[in-house]
């Protein structure tokens, strides 16, 4: 299964100081250094797609403990940090306008990692069908607008990118790991975590949608003029004649959270169809399928042939791990304790100065206190 999971984190204003980010990269590479060395470039991956082991790894680099930038500025120092001719990894993407450089930044570090041609369409396939998937399959009401993607000579691969719901300021934070994925489409994320649960998501990962994921297939490899028609007539009051003097009896009420996209694009239907995708996966990733597709041919399937998806928030665990607001809730303890303990060797060992060592624990230490504080209150 493919392991995965986010966090919820609030919006905080303001940037990195040039004097902290400066520190942050040396420190960065210090402890990449180590863990290469005694881990591996494949498990150091692993470990940065743990949202526990993440958040220990920016704490001790010395940015907020509880925001937003924790997942941007931390990747962007590992980016700078990380040097594939070094460390046999790579990692692409970024904040904004850098996350759609993506592709062709996988292309150009693995030319410096040897990856085979074959491995890198596989590598840029995995970095756009993660972000699609986190953007139309699991609809939370967070727009995405940071996805990093590493990646090693072996092709293992691990993506944190991070979504902003401009309502509340929060941001949520989605972690992927290439371990043992065989396909992206059903229940990808084996370790969910945030720290609220809202109300009518649709997830279309979830084993409850499995039927609507089929029917949407067929609904798609149907001629689209069908589908456009029962999109008109969606469209009407409910009981309302219709011009052929048939009465329209759908009722809205029996659809939860019913809302359908303000328009379809018939003539992106209509590639679809001629495509005639042959399982779900590969309808999700034809180009411009986006959540307003998704959601519609999702709603339809369920208000024609009752094929209902899951209108859960695929949030299994809540946790803060740890900030400067003072609210740590954990939850794997031994699995932090286990992060707490390899950062703080690392840190140790990592080609530092003394001073910013000892600032690095330190640290680590108030972060492990503040849990530990936690749990016994």
């Amino acid at each position: 299964m493919q392991r995965s999971g986010f966090t919820d984190l609030p919006l905080h204003g303001g940037k990195a100081p040039r004097w902290l980010f400066k520190r942050m990269v040396g420190l960065a590479e210090g402890i990449v250094d180590v863990l290469s060395y005694e881990f591996g470039t494949d498990e150091l991956i692993r470990r940065l797609s743990d949202p526990f082991w993440f958040q220990a790894f920016s704490c001790v680099l010395g940015y907020d403990w509880h925001s937003s930038g924790t997942t941007t500025v931390t990747c962007g120092a590992l980016k700078e940090a990380i040097k594939p001719e070094k460390h046999g990894l790579a990692i692409a993407g970024g904040k904004g306008k850098r996350s759609k450089n993506t592709i062709q930044e996988i292309q150009n570090s693995s030319e410096l990692l040897c990856v085979p041609d074959s491995k890198i369409t596989d590598l840029q396939y995995a970095s756009r069908m993660a972000a699609k998937i986190d953007t139309a399959m699991i609809q939370d009401g967070y727009n995405l607008y940071h996805h990093v993607f590493f990646f090693s000579e072996d092709g293992c691969w691990g993506v944190i990118q991070q979504g902003m719901n401009n309502e509340t300021s929060y941001a949520r934070r989605y972690h992927w790991i290439s371990d043992n994925v065989t396909t992206f489409i059903r229940e990808p994320h084996q370790s969910i975590l945030g720290n609220s649960v809202h109300r009518h998501v649709l997830n279309m990962t979830a084993t409850e949608s499995e039927q609507t994921q089929k029917t949407s297939l067929d609904l798609i490899n149907d001629n689209p003029r069908h589908l456009q028609r029962t999109w008109s007539q969606l469209k009407l009051p409910p009981q309302q004649t219709t011009l052929d003097g048939s009465v329209h009896k759908i009722r809205y009420a029996d659809v939860d959270s019913f809302k359908l996209p303000t328009s379809v694009n018939w003539n992106l239907l209509r590639q679809i169809y001629e495509f005639q995708p042959t399982n779900y996966e590969e309808l999700l990733s034809h180009r411009g399928v986006g959540p307003s597709t998704v959601r519609a041919l999702a709603l339809i399937s369920d208000l024609l042939y009752g094929s209902k998806p899951s209108w859960m928030d695929p949030v299994k665990y809540s946790f803060t791990v740890g900030g400067k607001d003072g609210v740590p809730f954990p939850v794997d303890t031994r699995a932090m304790d286990e992060s707490i303990d390899i950062i703080n060797n690392a840190v140790r060992q990592a080609k530092i100065g003394s001073k910013d060592q000892l600032l690095a624990i330190k640290r680590l230490k108030r972060f492990a206190e503040t849990r530990v504080n936690k749990k016994d209150n």
